[in-house]
């Protein structure tokens, strides 16, 4: 449009009502809520289009329908409440193929045809600083869209590069996991010294600034002397500021020290653990790729909840209900007939209200328990979840014990153990794993609708009903961390003996208690290394991403594509990175968890005689210093090593 002519084979998007767009809804749905069409005319100002209309003035009806929806031709039919046509009509220029005010400044101030205010068409005076909010409104949806394109460009001509990134990020956790049997103790003493350092470090610092602010005046007060005080930076002038941190930190290096010396032993252990499940890896590398099985089941199971949850969702009749724009409409969200809508006197005692789609129900009994159905496949949803999971725990558990409990490694080792263990779990243990997903997806359940009234009731004034859900929430928080340790410890007791879920929990939990120490030290390790892995794996293919699309690797330079946004395919290949460490590592995990349950029941069960060899690593049984082996255990030893 514009002040001048535009081609009539030139078509240019017009906003009936550009004032809404305004709203932040506008950043949500990527669209102006008014109607929109496209024209192809001159615009003119008219600056009280309802009055004119309704004097039926013929010469300016016949100019202002061309603005209106296709097809309208009833001047006395009052267009504005339903939007038949447009509200106003301003100067325009187009942009980006779209129709924006003609904004211009006459002596520092903001105008539209040389004027600051307007009429919107329902009577009220409006200022030009809403219309340029309503420009910026659809300019903000023009960048998102833009920003959005742009992004979906990258991904278009990144994906192959991105793809061989997260590739990269694969062969890197695989070999990680090979050479923590060679460096799990290596990484995991530096880091501990190099803690010891550190704190040796600041006790250094913290002695030299208490015997440098000696003599120095104000000094030697005490904290409760200055009392309290916004400026941290008051306390650090205090020779007890530092006193107190240097006696904080000798403590903690003290403590530090002590349980290095105290259980030196058990780390040693928690170490030739990690070593031993290295090599259990490296014997069954299939057990890497089973967590691609269980992101298959748990997709399953997120279509089964989804379809049903849509299902259940729109059965019903569709209901309407008045949406107004006047809050004292008495009307508002009231149902409503939308065929019949406009001959109601609603439309005249509330103007600009609509009748909208809401949701779809009914009156029938089934209608009025849609609630409790989504709710019975919600429940469905997490029990599938919880059992997909707790099948892949059992099925790796399983084959790791396969390893374990082989007298000769790998001669006794399983064919094919991951596949027996997935026959295994399937056949026999299917309802012990139902049963232990039953238990969790419950609780999981409570937590859902605990949730649930927590947001209902955020606005509630009530300090005791805030209080007490804030308690049941925190409470079946832990006790879902709690059946989430139990259960993972009890597939492993299942995957081993084949006993029913009650008992292998059970005799799981009682013999982790009676090494509860070793527990500890195992677990606070095991994740050190493994969080150690995924920053090494997630940054090394981060910092390489990082020089291949900055263009930063001569070799490379010329295969790098354009990219509208470089940190597109960066920031998606570092968080691919860590997701796909972290799927290797969680097997890791459950190799370390099964190999420590059947250790424990190793030292338990046997004693190192003929009768009763031990099945555990000879580095395990050094670390130990049990009695002698046998001689065949002897040759055992020496296969394993």
């Amino acid at each position: 449009h514009g002040q001048g002519h535009l081609p009539l084979d030139q078509t240019i998007l017009f906003y009936f009502n550009i004032l809404k767009c305004a709203s932040p809804v506008v950043l949500i749905n990527l669209q102006c809520p008014t109607t929109q069409v496209s024209e192809n005319v001159e615009i003119k100002y008219f600056p009280c289009i309802l009055v004119m209309v309704l004097k039926n003035e013929t010469y300016q009806w016949n100019y202002f329908r061309q603005f209106c929806k296709p097809g309208f031709n009833n001047p006395r039919k009052v267009f504005l409440r339903d939007e038949d046509c447009p509200s106003m009509i301003i100067p325009s220029r187009p942009f980006l193929k779209r129709c924006f005010p003609d904004f211009s400044t006459k002596n520092g101030v903001l105008t539209v045809a040389n004027q600051t205010t307007f009429k919107d068409g329902r009577g009220k005076t409006r200022n030009v600083t809403d219309l340029r909010e309503a420009a910026n409104g659809i300019n903000n949806v023009l960048d998102a869209r833009s920003v959005g394109m742009k992004i979906f460009e990258d991904y278009a001509i990144s994906w192959y590069w991105i793809l061989i990134g997260l590739f990269i990020a694969m062969m890197l956790s695989l070999l990680f996991l090979v050479l923590l049997r060679f460096t799990a103790g290596v990484l995991f003493w530096i880091f501990i010294f190099g803690v010891i350092g550190i704190i040796g470090y600041g006790i250094w610092h913290c002695y030299w600034e208490y015997d440098h602010l000696k003599g120095i005046p104000g000094s030697d007060l005490t904290v409760y002397d200055i009392g309290f005080q916004t400026d941290f930076k008051v306390y650090l002038q205090l020779r007890q500021t530092w006193l107190a941190f240097m006696i904080i930190l000798c403590g903690v290096e003290v403590i530090i020290i002590l349980m290095l010396i105290f259980l030196r032993n058990r780390i040693r252990i928690a170490i030739a653990l990690l070593k031993e499940g290295s090599r259990a890896i490296g014997y069954i590398m299939s057990t890497l790729f089973y967590p691609i099985v269980t992101f298959l089941l748990i997709a399953i199971c997120i279509s089964y909840w989804a379809v049903t949850a849509v299902f259940l969702a729109t059965s019903g009749e569709p209901v309407y209900k008045v949406m107004a724009n006047q809050t004292l409409c008495k009307y508002a969200n009231l149902t409503c007939d939308p065929e019949t809508f406009n001959t109601t006197n609603v439309t005249k005692l509330c103007p600009g209200a609509q009748c909208t789609f809401a949701f779809y129900g009914g009156e029938s009994l089934y209608h009025k328990y849609i609630f409790i159905f989504q709710l019975a496949n919600a429940f469905v949803f997490l029990w599938l979840v919880n059992f997909a999971i707790a099948l892949g725990q059992c099925t790796l558990a399983g084959a790791f014990a396969s390893y374990y409990w082989a007298y000769r490694k790998p001669a006794d080792i399983p064919l094919w153990p991951l596949f027996s263990s997935f026959g295994r779990a399937i056949r026999y243990h299917t309802g012990s794993l139902a049963f232990g997903a039953l238990i969790l997806a419950i609780v999981q359940l409570i937590r859902v609708i605990l949730e649930y009234l927590d947001h209902k009731l955020k606005g509630t004034q009530n300090s005791f009903t805030r209080f007490l859900l804030c308690c049941l929430k925190c409470c079946f928080w832990c006790l879902e961390k709690f059946l989430k340790f139990i259960n993972r410890n009890a597939y492993i007791m299942i995957a081993i003996y084949g006993k029913n879920f009650c008992t292998s929990a059970k005799e799981a939990f009682f013999l982790l208690m009676r090494n509860v120490v070793r527990v500890a030290v195992l677990d606070k390790v095991t994740d050190f290394l493994l969080f150690l892995g995924k920053i090494l794996v997630a940054g090394g293919v981060g910092v390489l991403a990082f020089f291949f699309f900055t263009q930063r690797i001569p070799v490379f330079a010329q295969e790098v594509p354009m990219l509208n946004y470089y940190w597109v395919p960066l920031l998606t290949v570092i968080i691919g990175s860590y997701l796909v460490a972290h799927g290797f590592f969680s097997v890791y995990a459950m190799c370390v968890d099964t190999l420590f349950l059947c250790f424990c029941e190793d030292l338990e069960r046997n004693d190192g005689s003929t009768a009763k060899p031990y099945f555990m690593s000879a580095s395990l049984h050094r670390i130990l210093g049990k009695k002698k082996l046998t001689e065949h255990g002897k040759i055992c030893c020496v296969l394993c090593c």
